[in-house]
């Protein structure tokens, strides 16, 4: 349930409220807007009369939150989140959208760091690139692990781009966390409930890929298992899921664009890399994913797509990603948002 506390409630109003409800064994969750005070209460509502919170000074309604999922949902937070990365760099409605982009594997040296200048030049806002790489066949090129971890973070401090990279499972997440900006969770991670809490327990945003079959309301209950461990900054991923289409190796859902944002609070990107698995149909997904409302956009880079180890049929060439920042500038503009 939420207390939505009077626009005039004081602090120690605020706090009398929060206390009073930890006592009775309740998680609490502050959502401090510009114009209320939101509590949130997760546990069991039979442990206490509510009665005795709603005649608390400073406590204007409480409301059910009807939904599975807690604190993500519009319900317990009305406004958009904003999530820093770096700096100044802020992912949500209100920012520029964010294009995150790089190869899938990090190779070598000379290959992040002419990809992270290209992509910076072009006007990237963020560098991806896998360390540990979870491959369908256990035969398939792995991953540098942390050597291309150190590599993928001299290329973003030297072209002063954030970097987003993949933990794999509990083992490596506080690893990661000392290189990365963003820590991604893969789409066949989804649902690795411990791997979810433990991300939720660091201080780092956390990129959430929707499952290869996940419902909406699956990948939502995931950003709640992050949440609820204290870490508010979860961006949502549209990946495409699986379906019977031969010609993609996905099939990318749109329409969860503006579905998730009327469920959620939290921001949204699409990849269409993952969703199409061609190259050629990367921007055109790109130009719709705009249009349909996202937040940003992750995109597989590659300077020879052809010698790629992992994933070259769906990455463009520095100078297509080019072109595709191009055209999804004009469809930004249309629909109000910068990039």
């Amino acid at each position: 349930m939420i207390i939505i506390m009077k626009t005039d409630a004081t602090d120690e109003q605020i706090n009398h409220v929060v206390e009073k409800l930890k006592k009775h064994g309740f998680g609490i969750h502050l959502s401090k807007g510009t114009e209320r005070t939101v509590v949130g209460a997760i546990g069991d509502k039979s442990a206490i009369e509510l009665e005795s919170i709603q005649l608390l000074p400073g406590v204007s309604e409480i409301v059910p939150i009807r939904k599975p999922f807690k604190i993500v949902s519009r319900e317990f937070q009305s406004e958009d989140s904003q999530i820093k990365i770096k700096d100044k760099i802020f992912v949500g409605s209100k920012a520029p959208l964010l294009v995150i982009a790089g190869p899938c594997s990090v190779e070598s040296r000379e290959q992040i760091f002419e990809i992270a200048e290209s992509v910076k030049k072009s006007g990237a806002s963020g560098l991806r690139g896998g360390a540990f790489k979870p491959r369908t066949s256990p035969y398939s090129f792995q991953g540098m692990g942390e050597e291309g971890l150190k590599l993928l973070r001299e290329a973003g401090d030297k072209t002063g781009l954030p970097v987003v990279t993949e933990a794999l499972d509990t083992r490596t997440v506080a690893l990661v966390a000392q290189y990365a900006d963003v820590i991604q969770i893969g789409a066949r991670n989804m649902q690795n409930f411990e791997l979810l809490k433990e991300v939720g327990k660091i201080d780092k945003p956390v990129l959430l890929k929707r499952g290869m079959s996940a419902t909406i309301e699956e990948l939502l209950m995931s950003a709640e298992y992050i949440v609820s461990e204290g870490n508010r900054n979860v961006i949502l991923c549209e990946r495409g899921l699986r379906t019977i289409c031969k010609y993609t190796r996905n099939t990318l859902d749109l329409s969860a664009v503006p579905v998730i944002k009327k469920l959620s609070h939290l921001p949204v990107i699409v990849d269409p890399s993952h969703a199409t698995g061609v190259w050629d149909y990367v921007i055109p997904m790109s130009r719709a994913a705009v249009a349909a409302g996202c937040d940003g956009l992750i995109i597989e880079v590659h300077n020879n797509p052809e010698e790629a180890l992992s994933d070259g049929s769906q990455s463009l060439k520095p100078e297509t990603f080019a072109e595709l920042m191009r055209q999804i500038e004009l469809v930004a503009k249309a629909v109000g948002r910068k990039v």
